[in-house]
């Protein structure tokens, strides 16, 4: 079956389409990566859908527009990539935008409820496509008592685990996040969580500091000098004290961590901020590793997605790395290339629940069982 999986991420700055391959069923499924693609949203879209992420103000209209234009646009993608590659699809996974996503339980109107909303109607998705839509993955895994990510895991499971190599996968994306496989590990012994900040600071003060969207290749961080007072203060922060399961979005390092990072670094130059910014997201994933380290032997470290791109980053993170000797490698290497990750993932998931399979790791994600994800969405 040839699967679209499409992915538009915490960053917001656009569509990640990936046409996979699958045969097979459960984790015994095989895996082809046929081609994948990136659209970057226009920007009156990337603007609407920052501001309705995490948004303490907006119109119910605002909402129920964003939901039924971005499937329009996830077709729109779709449709090029498989024009461009004259390929054909069957099955269509797709993650949605993410616009609030609250993994712990919190109290409300009495009751304690976990939260998420990732928008991108799939009826309309299917009926421009012609083929069924499977969406909305996140809360079969949260009503089954977990907290609805990270849900990659699965796909790090299926391809890169080893009889002989432990290995640790770590996304840099709008959020980092991180898949700790040992040798030889069944399922259940997978370790996942998210690690903090990825892009999503560096991007924000980017934007703010330098007037563009991102730092190309950590050139101006790269000119600048972190601040060690700022970082350790930060790191102390409860987020990276919690041991996983655990999650994180903008609710967490979003516009309000952003404007507070400002602040503490009031006085210091811009290149300077950058360089903070981006040994937080070095020295927060560094921290993970090392903790996942204490409980198995790893020998890889793969990264995927853009900030894999950051040279800067990834040189403090080699660094910081150094002293567990792993070998630092991207996901391209293993033949799947870093930014097509998670729009691929999303494929294997679909036909996972197309074929009526659980796809949630709840050693991962914390749930008390396995749970067939998503909603399908017929022609």
């Amino acid at each position: 079956m040839i699967v679209a999986g499409i992915m538009s991420g915490t960053s917001a700055d656009g569509i990640n389409v990936a046409i996979v391959r699958m045969d097979g069923r459960g984790l015994r499924a095989r895996f082809q990566l046929l081609a994948h693609r990136e659209y970057p949203y226009p920007e009156r879209v990337r603007r609407a859908v920052l501001a309705a992420m995490n948004a303490s103000q907006t119109s119910v209209a605002e909402l129920a527009r964003l939901n039924f234009l971005l499937p329009e646009l996830y077709a729109e993608a779709i449709q090029r990539t498989l024009r461009s590659t004259k390929l054909t699809c069957e099955l269509v996974g797709c993650h949605g935008q993410t616009l609030y996503h609250q993994g712990e339980a919190k109290p409300y109107m009495g009751r304690r409820i976990s939260t998420t909303w990732q928008t991108g109607d799939g009826s309309v998705l299917a009926a421009r496509l012609g083929v069924p839509v499977v969406s909305d993955f996140r809360p079969a895994d949260m009503a089954a008592g977990g907290q609805g990510a990270p849900l990659v895991p699965y796909l790090d499971y299926l391809l890169f685990r080893h009889g002989r190599r432990g290995r640790i996968l770590q996304n840099i994306g709008g959020i980092g996040n991180l898949t700790a496989i040992p040798a030889a590990a069944g399922p259940e012994m997978v370790i996942a969580f998210d690690t903090g900040p990825g892009n999503m600071v560096i991007d924000a003060l980017a934007r703010e500091l330098f007037h563009k969207p991102f730092d190309r290749d950590g050139a101006f961080a790269a000119r600048g000098t972190a601040n060690s007072h700022v970082l350790a203060t930060i790191l102390r922060q409860r987020f990276f004290r919690r041991p996983p399961p655990k999650t994180a979005g903008r609710e967490q390092f979003g516009r309000e961590f952003a404007t507070a990072f400002l602040r503490r670094c009031r006085g210091m130059n811009r290149y300077d901020v950058l360089a903070t910014a981006t040994a937080l997201t070095a020295e927060s994933i560094a921290a993970a590793v090392r903790a996942v380290a204490e409980k198995a032997s790893f020998h890889d470290f793969f990264v995927s997605g853009g900030g894999a791109k950051n040279k800067t980053l990834m040189r403090i993170l080699a660094e910081r790395l150094a002293p567990l000797k792993l070998r630092i490698a991207t996901t391209d290497e293993q033949g799947l290339p870093s930014e097509a990750k998670e729009a691929a993932a999303f494929a294997v998931l679909a036909y996972q629940t197309w074929r009526q399979q659980s796809s949630n790791i709840p050693s991962a994600t914390g749930a008390e069982r396995p749970a067939i994800l998503g909603k399908i969405s017929y022609v």
